[in-house]
C-alpha cells in the first residue's frame, strides 16, 4: 500500500496542486504487525492525549491490545502519550449508529479528556463517528480497521443520521491506516463477504457517475474512475482467495477498499463508489431505524442492490428507454437521447444480476432480497424513492423514475 499511496501521489501532483493536496495521509499499512506500527506512528507524533474510540467488539478485537501498546511505548520513555477509551454505545437494537447520540458521546470525550488525536478501531460506522468528531474539535485521527468490510475508512465524507435521515457531512479523512492482517484474516465471514459486495457495488456507481456526467454535467475525473475500475477488477479476478479467507485473500480486499476510497479522495467526493446502489441501501438503512429493527451490514445490503441496479439497466437498454422512452407520452430527456448508445455501451460492462449473484454466493454473502431480508414492498418503493436519498445526484435511477413521475401525473385519471 506505501507503492500505491506514492504512485497515487504522483498522478494526483500531475493533475495539478489542489489534486496533490487531496490525498494528505502520512502512512497506509496493510501488513501483518500492523498495529504496533499503529502505536509508533502516535508515539512518533507526539501526541499527548490519545483516544481510542471503539465499540464493544472492536475493543476485544482490537482496542485492548493497542490501548497496551501505547502504555508500553510510554513505559519505555518512547513518548509521553496519556491513553484514553471511549466506548461507543449501541442503540436500542443492539447497533452502533452514527448519529446524533454518538457523536455527542465522543465530542464530549475529546473535550473532556483534552484529546488531540483520535484512533478509530472499528469498522465505516465508527469511522464515520470517528471523522465528524475529529472535525468538529479540530483534531486529526488515524484510522485502524479491525475488517475488510467497506471501503470508507479514508473517506472525507461523513454519512450522518440526523433525526433518523442519512446526510452525508463533509468531514476529513485519517492522516494514517494501519490495517494489521493479524486481525483482519479474523474477521467474521460476513464481514469480509460485506467488503466484497460493497467492492460490486462499484459497477452500478461507476456507471452512475458516467451518465451524471454526460446527462447533467456532474464533474468527472478519469484518473478517479480508472483507480476504483482497477481496484474492483482485482478483487473479482481473485474472489476464490477472498472467499478461502487467505492472509493474501484479505490483504488483496483490505488494499481494494482503500483504493477504493483513495479514488475519493482524489475527486473529494463520493462519485467513484456511491450510485443508485448506495442510494438503495441509505433508504433501507432509513426504514429499519424508523421501524426499530437491527441493521443490515451496509456491503451486504450494496452487493444485493447492486444487483437490483443492474436488471433494471440491463432492462432499460433491452427496452429502449433513452431511444424511444418507456411510455409514449413521457419523453426521454434529450440530453439522455443524445448519448444514449454510449449509455448502453457503458451499462453492457456492467455483469447481469445472475453473474453478480454468482460472485456474492462465492464469498458467502446473501445473493437474494429474501436472504438479505428486505420485504418485496420495501424493495419496490426504494427502487421508486431512494434517489431522493441523494437529490444533487443524477443516476440513471433517478432519471428513470422522473419520467415515470411525469407520466404518471399526466396520464388521465392519475391522482
Amino acid at each position: 500500500m506505501t507503492d500505491i499511496l506514492h504512485r497515487i501521489r504522483e498522478l494526483a501532483a500531475g493533475l495539478g496542486e489542489p489534486y496533490r493536496q487531496a490525498i494528505d495521509l502520512d502512512e497506509i499499512r496493510v501488513e501483518t504487525g500492523a498495529l504496533q506500527l499503529a502505536a509508533d506512528y502516535v508515539t512518533k507524533k507526539n501526541y499527548r492525549n490519545v483516544i481510542v474510540a471503539v465499540d464493544q467488539n472492536t475493543y476485544e478485537a482490537v482496542g485492548k491490545q493497542l490501548v497496551m501498546l501505547l502504555e508500553t511505548e510510554k513505559e519505555r520513555g518512547s513518548g509521553e502519550v496519556d491513553v484514553y477509551t471511549t466506548m461507543i454505545q449501541p442503540d436500542a437494537e443492539g447497533d452502533v449508529i452514527a448519529d446524533e447520540a454518538s457523536l455527542i458521546e465522543l465530542i464530549l470525550d475529546v473535550q473532556r479528556w483534552e484529546a488531540n488525536v483520535i484512533v478509530a478501531c472499528g469498522g465505516g460506522t465508527l469511522h464515520d463517528i470517528c471523522r465528524y468528531a475529529a472535525y468538529t474539535t479540530g483534531i486529526p485521527f488515524v484510522s485502524v480497521p479491525t475488517a475488510p468490510s467497506v471501503d470508507g475508512f479514508n473517506s472525507k465524507g461523513a454519512p450522518i443520521l440526523l433525526r433518523g435521515e442519512k446526510k452525508t457531512i463533509p468531514a476529513i479523512g485519517p492522516k494514517a491506516i494501519f490495517a494489521d492482517l493479524d486481525v483482519l484474516v479474523q474477521a467474521p465471514p460476513e464481514l469480509v463477504a460485506a467488503g466484497f459486495g460493497d467492492m460490486l457495488g462499484k459497477y452500478t456507481s461507476l456507471f452512475d457517475w458516467r451518465f451524471g456526467s454526460w446527462t447533467a454535467d456532474e464533474p468527472y475525473l478519469e484518473l478517479a474512475a480508472e483507480i476504483t475500475r482497477k481496484a474492483l477488477d482485482k478483487c473479482v479476478a481473485s474472489v476464490d482467495a477472498i472467499a478461502d479467507r487467505s492472509e493474501e485473500g484479505i490483504c488483496l480486499l483490505m488494499s481494494s477498499l482503500i483504493e477504493s476510497g483513495l479514488a475519493m479522495l482524489l475527486f473529494g467526493q463520493s462519485h467513484p463508489a456511491s450510485g443508485a446502489e448506495h442510494h438503495l441501501s441509505h433508504y433501507w438503512e432509513m426504514e429499519y431505524l424508523r421501524l426499530g429493527r437491527r441493521q443490515l451490514l451496509h456491503g451486504a445490503k450494496v452487493g444485493v442492490a447492486s444487483m437490483e441496479i443492474a436488471g433494471l439497466y440491463h432492462r432499460l437498454v433491452n427496452e429502449g428507454f433513452g431511444a424511444q422512452g418507456i411510455h409514449p407520452a413521457a419523453a426521454v430527456p434529450p440530453q439522455v437521447t443524445a448519448c444514449w448508445e454510449q449509455i448502453c455501451q457503458e451499462i453492457q460492462l456492467i455483469p447481469d444480476p445472475h453473474q453478480l449473484g454468482e460472485l456474492l454466493a462465492a464469498v458467502g454473502g446473501p445473493n437474494t432480497m429474501e436472504q438479505l431480508g428486505v420485504e418485496p414492498g420495501l424493495l419496490e418503493r426504494s427502487l421508486r424513492e431512494a434517489h431522493r436519498v441523494r437529490p444533487g445526484r443524477h443516476t440513471l435511477l433517478r432519471a428513470y423514475n422522473e419520467i415515470n413521475e411525469t407520466f404518471a401525473e399526466e396520464s388521465p385519471g392519475s391522482e
